[in-house]
């Protein structure tokens, strides 16, 4: 005897079957089959397709176990039956019949049907049916795993989205911070020392001090004026396009290479999300071509239609080997890609050592208003 296979069901181990077949000596052998296995189960009986039809709606069976040829139809059109209902789909399905022949058998084992056993050898039909809910449960194991994949990464893509939405908002209250209390503040002592400065005529060593006090303030504003835009230039602000046009130009003042700017849409309107996401990818793209590629010159491109809004940042430097771009650690581009998924778009990074490197974002603006004239101002920054 072999023990009795598993249900799908939880609460009961007893498996529900359905018999479809028009000899009644030949139902009463397969329970008989069955008794002798050892198999706990509930067998339902019919004979004809309207009645396995209504049965397969209305109830919920382990498997189904059905002759080939029928008064009127074939065991394939209980099984086309059978994959109109949702919940039955995954039954399996064995064929128990006389001689069908080869080409029959491979013809239901193709379209879906779990397995089929020839009646003179039905002593095979508990291992076969053991077999094929065995199967079925993997199957149904591994949707749910799949299932379950694909809700854990939505709520990865949501904590992403928020986490980033969060920082943001983060960066943008210490700017405003730096901006409104040590910036001030900053300046307000540097008005004292300049007063110092100017009326300490009779006192050099005054004077002196003064100044270089002075100094240091005018570098303290500096660096906090340098972290406030780092966190989030008020030139993001006035748009998309005056942003990366910002952005474009600083970076070519810092290291001296032409950036080539051009912008397919200056009126563009963008969702605020969408234009966080625009400029931090050219944010980190300058950035590490200021590190890495060692470049000549550059190029960013902005362009919006009705559909998309898309950033490309290129270079001609040396380029990203695959290796460097699968490393463990390499963050950068990795954070990007993800930026990007979180507002439903996507990057695209084509680099070839010693050729230069184009990283391009690309976003659904999903419905928003992008309008504007279609210039298409070219200028070397």
């Amino acid at each position: 005897m072999i023990a009795s296979p598993p249900s799908n069901s939880s609460t009961s181990c007893t498996l529900q079957l359905l018999h479809l077949e028009d000899c009644v000596a030949d139902h009463k052998l397969l329970r008989h089959c069955l008794r002798q296995a050892g198999i706990v189960c509930n067998i339902h009986w019919t004979d004809n397709l309207q009645d396995f039809t209504t049965e397969v709606s209305t109830k919920v069976f382990d498997a189904v176990i059905a002759d080939y040829y029928l008064p009127g139809f074939t065991a394939l059109d209980a099984w086309q039956a059978l994959q109109q209902q949702a919940q039955a789909r995954d039954t399996p399905f064995i064929l128990l019949s006389g001689a069908i022949g080869e080409t029959a058998a491979v013809e239901a084992i193709q379209q879906g049907l779990a397995d089929y056993v020839l009646k003179d050898a039905i002593v095979r039909l508990p291992h076969v049916l053991a077999r094929a809910l065995e199967m079925a449960e993997t199957r149904r194991a591994k949707a749910q795993a799949l299932q379950d994949l694909e809700a854990s990464r939505a709520q990865l893509a949501a904590l992403t989205e928020h986490l980033q939405s969060s920082i943001e908002q983060e960066r943008a209250g210490i700017a405003r911070e730096i901006h409104d209390d040590i910036g001030g503040a900053l300046t307000a002592v540097k008005f004292d020392v300049s007063w110092m400065v100017r009326n300490a005529h009779n006192a050099a060593g005054v004077a002196e001090h003064g100044q270089a006090a002075l100094e240091m303030l005018q570098h303290a504003l500096g660096a906090s004026q340098r972290i406030m835009m780092n966190l989030r230039p008020p030139v993001l602000d006035q748009g998309l396009v005056a942003a990366v046009h910002w952005l474009t130009q600083n970076f070519s003042q810092r290291t001296q290479l032409p950036v080539r700017w051009v912008c397919q849409n200056p009126q563009m309107q963008v969702p605020a999300a969408l234009q966080v996401v625009a400029y931090r990818t050219a944010q980190e793209a300058l950035t590490n071509i200021s590190k890495h590629a060692q470049a000549t010159k550059v190029s960013v491109e902005l362009a919006c239609d009705a559909d998309f809004l898309t950033l490309e940042v290129r270079d001609d430097g040396c380029g990203i080997s695959a290796t460097a771009r699968e490393k463990s650690k390499a963050f950068g581009l990795r954070g990007l890609a993800e930026r990007a998924r979180t507002v439903g778009g996507w990057l695209d990074i084509s680099s070839q050592p010693g050729a230069g490197t184009s990283i391009i974002v690309s976003l659904p603006l999903a419905g928003s208003d992008c309008q504007g004239d279609e210039l298409d101002p070219r200028c070397t920054v």
